[in-house]
């Protein structure tokens, strides 16, 4: 669990983005501060108008690097001149807004907090069902706030749902350190039977979003889980099942509770049930332990199963954490390789998104996106991106059919029809 500083310079849709990466921090139990000596992490949005705001980039940037553990950094400036800040030797790593979330949390659990109660943003409503998890990874702190899974009776969670929609939630969205062992505090799996129970109880028309389900909890529950997400439409096709590795030996050195071949018995499985799903998943790149050759395994099953969303993590040192006493590999090995993985993750979403064009896609818009857009999303939680939605008469809530009409590597761009 992160303490966080963030600093936005620029245009509106710097601010957007910086919101969007605030909203999804706060929804993984990191918490801001206001300043950059409070913070364990630094984040730089930035902007490249003119010659001058790029000196001012490059100094702040500098700054922030000497003030804080971690840099990451943005925005205009960093997506455009990003040898600025390398050259300049900038300790810091430069990401596109959309990957600084993921490169925050470092692969860890989200942190659910013990009062942790529904909550209503916009048309999305957050529904934690449970805090902490079953496992015990070795690079992880946040079981130190969490503990073991407590898991609150599956009509509780139930009633929570009914009273999001009922206040008008049109996405419910499961979250928990790892939704997939819900009930194992209780000697039984339950992620199943609460989805099933939420889609046939509550009235209204919403979808569901279920959140990080770790491998090893979801492998005993695939078929069961999968045959649900196949019989009701409220439920997206969508799976979160955080690899890390391809590698069994890292595996086994991170204390997961999986191990490759089981990763893939999910992805066969759902495979089978489902005419068409989005897997996610997650690497770590740069564990102490990892091999040239295990980064090579982690590439060649990223190559194998394709996930359409993919969050990439450089290994970094938690405080307390087993493998922060590990003899690390060094920032450029990490760099390296994260860079390798980073393009390849990119040539795999962009395959699936523009698999998607020329297509009509049924959606829910969720949100409001920047210069008059909207974010929806499909049956198989791809993102679509609706321009112009003022002139279609289109907005958060809203269910449309949409033409797919291009893509730009992580969404999709649609027109309604």
């Amino acid at each position: 669990m992160a303490r966080y500083h963030i600093e936005t310079y620029g245009c509106t849709s710097n601010r957007g983005e910086s919101r969007e990466i605030e909203r999804r921090l706060r929804d993984a139990g990191h918490r801001r501060v206001d300043g950059v000596d409070e913070a364990d992490v630094a984040i730089l949005n930035t902007c490249t108008v003119v010659e001058k705001t790029e000196r001012n980039m490059l100094r702040r940037a500098e700054e922030l690097a000497d003030e804080t553990a971690d840099l990451y950094i943005t925005g205009c400036m960093a997506l455009a001149q990003g040898e600025e800040f390398r050259d300049a030797d900038v300790e810091g790593e430069v990401l596109h807004w959309d990957e600084v979330p993921d490169a925050v949390t470092n692969g860890e659990c989200p942190t659910t907090t013990p009062d942790a109660e529904p909550v209503l943003d916009g048309v999305i409503g957050i529904l934690p069902i449970a805090r902490g998890c079953m496992s015990n990874c070795s690079y992880c702190i946040t079981k130190f706030a969490t503990g073991r899974v407590d898991s609150p009776p599956v009509e509780e969670n139930v009633e929570k749902a009914r009273a999001l929609v009922h206040a008008g939630a049109k996405e419910i969205r499961i979250t928990g350190q790892d939704t997939g062992v819900y009930g194992w505090d209780n000697g039984e799996r339950k992620l199943p039977e609460l989805l099933e129970r939420i889609c046939t109880e509550v009235e209204g028309d919403f979808r569901v979003r279920v959140g990080m389900a770790n491998p090893g909890g979801v492998h005993g529950i695939r078929e069961e889980l999968a045959d649900v997400f196949a019989e009701y439409d409220e439920i997206y096709n969508f799976l979160h099942a955080p690899v890390q590795s391809g590698s069994d030996d890292v595996l086994e050195h991170m204390r997961r509770q999986h191990r490759v071949e089981q990763y893939l018995d999910i992805v066969e499985t759902f495979d089978e049930k489902l005419d068409e799903w989005t897997l996610s998943t997650d690497f770590i790149v740069g564990y102490p332990t990892e091999t040239d050759e295990d980064h090579e395994m982690s590439m060649a099953l990223l190559r194998e199963t394709r996930p359409e969303k993919v969050n990439v993590t450089r290994f970094s040192k938690r405080p307390g954490t087993d493998a922060a006493d590990l003899k690390g590999l060094g920032g450029t090995k990490k760099k390296e390789r994260s860079k390798a993985m980073s393009e390849l993750k990119r040539e795999v979403v962009a395959e699936a998104y523009e698999s998607m064009v020329g297509e009509t896609r049924s959606v829910l818009v969720t949100e409001e996106g920047t210069a008059d857009s909207v974010k929806c999303y499909d049956e198989a939680y791809r993102q679509v991106i609706v321009q112009n939605a003022s002139e279609h008469g289109v907005e958060p809530g809203d269910f449309l059919d949409v033409e797919v009409t291009g893509h730009q590597t992580v969404y999709a761009f649609g027109k309604p029809v």
